[in-house]
C-alpha cells in the first residue's frame, strides 16, 4: 500500500515479494497455502531492513485489496474494499438498490456458501494473514534496532485479520507460521473461537508494548490498544477494556470539531488506524465508494441507506446526519452514504477526492477516537443496563456535543448507548458487531427482516464458510450451522 506518511515508501513496488505473497485463482493455488511462483522465496529474499519493510508495507497492500475497477477480470483479493457487504449490508443499516443478484444475499439473509463475495473476503485476509507470517518468518533479516517493530507491526496485522474473521465466521482454522502446501490439517481444521482470541490477545498485547504512535495508516501502540480494547469488549472484559481505552485517551487524539472533516481531511486528530489509499492510482486507489453510487462502477447501487437508518440519523443524528446520508438524485426514493463520497458534493462543500469516481483516494478509516469513547461508556457499563458514572457522562458528551447535541447527559442507557453508536459510526462497518456484542443482534434483525419480508435466522449471524474451501479440503473443514 502506498503509505502517505512516507513519500519515499509510496515509491516501493517490488514484483518478487508480490509473486510470493499473492494467490492467483487460475493456478488453482488456495490463498491459505499460497506458493511462490517465481525463483524468489520469502526464505531467501530477505536480508536486511530494506527488504523486511517492503514486506512490512504489502501487509497493508494485502488489507487494502485490489480496485475491482482497475483489475475488472479478478473475482478475489478485494480485501477491505468489499467489507460493507458482509457488514453493513448484514445489519439494519443497508441493502442494494435493486434487490438483485449475489449482493441482495446480504440484504435479506439468505447468503450461500457459494457466495463469490464471502469467498473473496475469506481469502483475502487469510493472505493477509500469510503476509504477516512471512514478515514474522524472516525477522533474523532485520537490525536490531527494528526486528521489535517489524515484529509488532506483523503481529498488530495478523490480529487485526483474525479479529475480523472469527468475528464473521465462527471457529476458524489458525496459521500462525508459514506453512508448506501440502500441510493442509492446519490450514483447513477448525479450531474453537476461544484460541483464536488468544492469539489475538497476545499479538495485540505485544504489538501495544512495541510501536509508538507515529503513523496512522500503519500499526501504532494507540491502534493496537484500542483494537485490543474492542477485542476485550467482545470477550466481556471490561475492566482490561477500560484501562486500554484510558490510555488511548490520554495519548493526544482529539474530535474533528466538524464531523465532515473527520472523512474529509485525511489522517486528522481523530484517526487512530486508517487503510490508506491514493487517487487516480491503478494500484493504490479504491472503487468500493464509487460502488454505493448509481450507475457508476461494476456492481453500483449497492450500500444504499435503509428506511430503519434514516429514521434514526434523523431522529439522533444532529449535524451528522447531513453528512451521513443524501437522496439519490437521480432516483429520488433511494439515498446513498455521503461519508467517502469519492465525486464530492458541492452543495455539503466536499471536493472530489479523484478525477475518476472508480479511483478514489478516500482512506478507510478503521479506528478512530469517536469509537474509543463510545467503547469508554461500554466497559464502563460493564454490561450493565443503564450507568450515571461521571466518567462515561463525560466520555459520551463530548461525542454528542461535536454533534451539536449540547443538552447535558445525566445518566446513560444500554439502548441509549447502542443508538448513538449508531449514528456516529453508520456506514463504517460497526453496526453488525455491535448488535451482536451488545446481544440484541437476534431480536433487532429478526424485527428488521419481519418488517421488510427477509429470512433472517439466528445462523444468520454467522457467514458459511466459502464452499470452495470447504471442497478444497477434501472434508476437513465443517461448515457453519444453516448452510
Amino acid at each position: 500500500m502506498m503509505l502517505k506518511t512516507e513519500n519515499i515508501m509510496k515509491k516501493i513496488k517490488i514484483l518478487a515479494i508480490l509473486s510470493i505473497v499473492l494467490c492467483v485463482s487460475s493456478c488453482g493455488t488456495d490463498y491459505l497455502d499460497p506458493a511462490p511462483t517465481a525463483a524468489i522465496s520469502g526464505e531467501t529474499f530477505y536480508s536486511n531492513d530494506a527488504e523486511l519493510e517492503a514486506a512490512v508495507i504489502n501487509m497493508y497492500d494485502g488489507i487494502q485489496g485490489i480496485n475491482a475497477s482497475e483489475d475488472s477480470d479478478s473475482d478475489l483479493n478485494h480485501a477491505i474494499q468489499v467489507e460493507y457487504y458482509l457488514t453493513e449490508m448484514r445489519s439494519d443499516n443497508t441493502r442494494t438498490k435493486s434487490s438483485e443478484g449475489e449482493s441482495a444475499q446480504f440484504e435479506n439473509f439468505t447468503v450461500r456458501a457459494t457466495n463469490g463475495i464471502v469467498a473473496d473476503y475469506y481469502t483475502s485476509f487469510y493472505n493477509v494473514i500469510f503476509r504477516a507470517n512471512i514478515v514474522l518468518e524472516n525477522l533474523d533479516a532485520a537490525s536490531e534496532a527494528n526486528a521489535a517493530k517489524f515484529e509488532a507491526e506483523a503481529k498488530f496485522v495478523r490480529a487485526y485479520a483474525y479479529f475480523n474473521l472469527v468475528r464473521l465466521f465462527g471457529d476458524i482454522p489458525l496459521i500462525d507460521r508459514v506453512v508448506a502446501p501440502l500441510e493442509t490439517e492446519i490450514q483447513f481444521t477448525r479450531v474453537a473461537k476461544s484460541a483464536v482470541y488468544d492469539l489475538i490477545i497476545s499479538d495485540l498485547s505485544f504489538a501495544a508494548g512495541k510501536l509508538d504512535n507515529t503513523y496512522k495508516t500503519r500499526a501504532s501502540k494507540a491502534a493496537a490498544q484500542a483494537l485490543l480494547a474492542k477485542v476485550h469488549l467482545t470477550l466481556g472484559n471490561y475492566t482490561d477494556a477500560q484501562g486500554l481505552l484510558e490510555e488511548v485517551m490520554g495519548s493526544g487524539f482529539t474530535l474533528q470539531p466538524n464531523f465532515k472533516d473527520v472523512f474529509y481531511n485525511e489522517e486528522n486528530s481523530e484517526i487512530i488506524f486508517a487503510i490508506g489509499f491514493l487517487p487516480d492510482n491503478a494500484n493504490d486507489s479504491q472503487n468500493f465508494s464509487a460502488e454505493w453510487l448509481n450507475s457508476v462502477g461494476r456492481s453500483s447501487g449497492v450500500n444504499y441507506v435503509t428506511p430503519e437508518a434514516r429514521a434514526a440519523l434523523d431522529a439522533l443524528g444532529g449535524d451528522r446526519t447531513m453528512f451521513s446520508y443524501r437522496q439519490d438524485q437521480a432516483q429520488p426514493t433511494e439515498y446513498q452514504v455521503v461519508k467517502y463520497l469519492p465525486d464530492g458534493d458541492a452543495s455539503l462543500g466536499i471536493a472530489p477526492t479523484s478525477g475518476n469516481a472508480t479511483s478514489a483516494g478516500n482512506d478507510w478509516i478503521v479506528l478512530r477516537y469517536a469509537d474509543v469513547l463510545l467503547m469508554h461508556v461500554e466497559a464502563i457499563m460493564a454490561g450493565a443496563s443503564f450507568t450515571t458514572n461521571s466518567q462515561a457522562i463525560a466520555s459520551f458528551q463530548k461525542v454528542r456535543n461535536r454533534a451539536g447535541l449540547t443538552d447535558p447527559v445525566s445518566s446513560i442507557s444500554k439502548q441509549e448507548l447502542i443508538n448513538e453508536r449508531r449514528v456516529e459510526l453508520a456506514f463504517e462497518n460497526q453496526r453488525i458487531f455491535d448488535l451482536i456484542r451488545f446481544g440484541v443482534a437476534q431480536e433487532v434483525l429478526s424485527a428488521f427482516s419481519e418488517a421488510n419480508n427477509y429470512s433472517f435466522s439466528a445462523t444468520d449471524l454467522l457467514l458459511p464458510i466459502p464452499q470452495r474451501e470447504v471442497n478444497l479440503s477434501k472434508g476437513l473443514l465443517s461448515q457453519n450451522p444453516g448452510y
